[in-house]
């Protein structure tokens, strides 16, 4: 098995909109926003080849949507989804799969982009592309608070097109293909799917939204996206003593600047980031 970041850039939300109840005297201290108070995350994606199969993790936010939607986010850097493919010599029709950990758009929108006849349809067209049913029916029928999150262009052409497919919610972790097993979670979003990938030496765990930057292993620490404030504390300590009990390595989908990171508790009892480092050194320890 070999797994590779594909970056696909950097873009800004609003700090207080990521941070929740979090006083801005304290957050600022560890993502400082600009003059519009909006801080930088990244769109780090995962590439796993294992067997005869390329799998893709999400798909950031892509590059379709109009100039004034994207001055909302701030799209920036030189790094793309389908550029860092290239670079490992990955071409997108050989994309077997691609696992959506959920619907938003900065997690869903590179899947989908313009044929030259102005036809929404797969960037991957070989691939099957994977989700589960209790996360669709929410994304078609969303609440108030994620309307603007959910844009249907990026995820019902995937649908129309006969590539998707589902997973089967459980309250356990599921095996989805050897050595790859998936666990839900409820709190950011309704059945979100976070992936735990256990290679010859480690367990990483890709946390998406469950956990989106090093910043969020506090429990007070909660996104003001997060539909169940609650259930995502309750479901991240869940995930944070697992990590720590079993060593396994997290891997930040937003997080501007660390890629992978491992757990310990501090002199006060609290679980706090031990060590970050790239993916590539995670796999080595």
């Amino acid at each position: 098995m070999k797994l590779t970041t594909i970056l696909s850039g950097y873009f800004k939300l609003d700090g207080g909109a990521m941070f929740g109840i979090v006083p801005q005297t304290l957050w600022q201290r560890v993502n400082p926003p600009d003059a519009k108070n909006l801080c930088t995350w990244a769109a780090r994606l995962l590439l796993i080849e294992t067997g005869d199969r390329k799998i893709l993790v999400d798909t950031g936010m892509g590059d379709k949507q109009d100039a004034k939607f994207r001055s909302h986010f701030e799209p920036h850097g030189e790094e793309s989804m389908l550029g860092e493919l290239q670079k490992q010599s990955v071409d997108p029709a050989e994309i077997t799969d691609v696992f959506l950990t959920h619907l938003h758009f900065d997690h869903v929108g590179g899947a989908v982009k313009y044929d030259t006849k102005g036809n929404l349809v797969p960037v991957f067209p070989n691939a099957t592309y994977w989700t589960n049913e209790k996360q669709w029916a929410h994304a078609m029928q969303p609440n108030m608070k994620e309307k603007a999150s959910f844009l249907k262009e990026n995820f019902v052409p995937l649908q129309k097109a006969g590539k998707l497919q589902y997973i089967d919610v459980q309250r356990d972790k599921v095996e989805w293909l050897p050595g790859i097993s998936v666990r839900f979670a409820h709190g950011h979003t309704e059945s979100l799917m976070a992936l735990e990938i256990q290679t010859a030496t480690k367990k990483i765990i890709y946390t998406a939204d469950l956990l989106p930057a090093s910043y969020f292993i506090p429990l007070p620490w909660v996104m003001s996206y997060d539909i169940r404030p609650l259930v995502s504390m309750e479901e991240k300590g869940v995930l944070l003593q697992e990590v720590l009990e079993e060593k396994s390595v997290i891997y930040f989908e937003h997080d501007p600047r660390i890629e992978c990171g491992t757990l310990q508790r501090n002199e006060k009892g609290r679980i706090v980031l031990d060590k970050g480092m790239s993916l590539k050194e995670a796999l080595t320890i």
